[in-house]
């Protein structure tokens, strides 16, 4: 699960500052997918360490799912009222759907490891 809170934390950086880049860098707050993806990535580095991977990995999905919940609260508004071809509305749906399956993949995970665990 690290790796993959690694490779998603790289992933919102990416459109996070492709937001920031075709929202003609106007406004930081394009670049709030590439917050949330450093923080993954300090977060996925802090999981390295065996006696608080457990931790840290509930810690990132709780935030994946406080971000996926922050950000359809502002995507779908937009979405209904026809915005779906603006670069910020379209970042906050590639944010949410990254963040939502980062959220499933981790529950997938920890029901995994508890079954493991039980063995």
């Amino acid at each position: 699960m690290p790796s993959t809170t690694r490779y998603v934390g790289l992933l919102l950086m990416l459109i996070g500052i492709g937001s920031y880049v075709l929202t003609g860098r106007t406004s930081v707050t394009a670049l709030i997918p590439a917050f949330f993806g450093a923080v993954f990535v300090l977060l996925a580095y802090a999981a390295r360490n065996e006696s608080t991977r457990r931790h840290v990995m509930h810690a990132a999905v709780a935030i994946g799912l406080i971000g996926a919940l922050a950000t359809l609260g502002r995507a779908i508004p937009a979405v209904a009222d026809g915005q779906i071809g603006r670069p910020a509305v379209m970042a906050q749906v590639a944010t949410a759907v990254v963040l939502l399956f980062y959220v499933y993949l981790g529950v997938q995970s920890f029901i995994a490891a508890r079954r493991a665990r039980k063995l």
